[in-house]
């Protein structure tokens, strides 16, 4: 069974700012920094946990396009802190959880089924795989209100995060 973890895949997380101040505000990619991922050799079954600790701020966002360098170390840290506790309230949630039901060859892919643990609930979740070059890399948005993740929101609302967010998840096709 084939093993990733963050030395071999990659999984960012997209925010998307909202609000009246959202001008203010800024897009953010995350990156979850300890994971592991299991993919049967069949490729019938894979699963995984994400460390919610490990979620780190890689950097702002702005029209699409990775803006390093727009947020300080001290920004960086204020929303990490607000992530760990507010948001995921890692304390109590410490990681998410996927288990396969089903996963079908499709093309070059494969479309996996199958369910999410996040924040104490379970949800079912399907995706599909696509070979990119060479890595398969999945794309999906979660929306946080279905894990009972209330979204980061300040100044009376006037600043917040939408609901969904974007995870995209890749790891080598060999």
């Amino acid at each position: 069974m084939p093993n990733y973890d963050a030395s071999t895949a990659e999984c960012l997380v997209y925010t998307f700012k909202d609000g009246l101040l959202s001008k203010v505000a800024h897009d953010l990619k995350l990156k979850v920094g300890r994971f592991t991922l299991e993919v049967a050799e069949d490729h019938a079954k894979v699963e995984a946990t994400f460390q919610l600790s490990s979620v780190e701020v890689v950097c702002a966002r702005k029209d699409g396009r990775d803006a390093h360098g727009t947020l300080s170390g001290s920004d960086k840290g204020k929303i990490a802190k607000n992530m760990e506790g507010d948001v995921l309230e890692t304390k109590r949630h410490a990681e998410a959880h996927f288990v396969s039901k089903e996963v079908t060859p499709d093309g070059d892919g494969f479309r996996v089924s199958g369910e999410l643990t996040l924040h104490g609930r379970t949800r079912p979740l399907n995706t599909r795989v696509e070979k990119r070059g060479g890595r398969y890399v999945t794309e999906l948005s979660l929306n946080q209100l279905d894990f009972g993740i209330k979204p980061f929101s300040a100044m009376m609302g006037t600043l917040k995060v939408k609901p969904a967010v974007r995870v995209e998840l890749s790891v080598p096709a060999s």
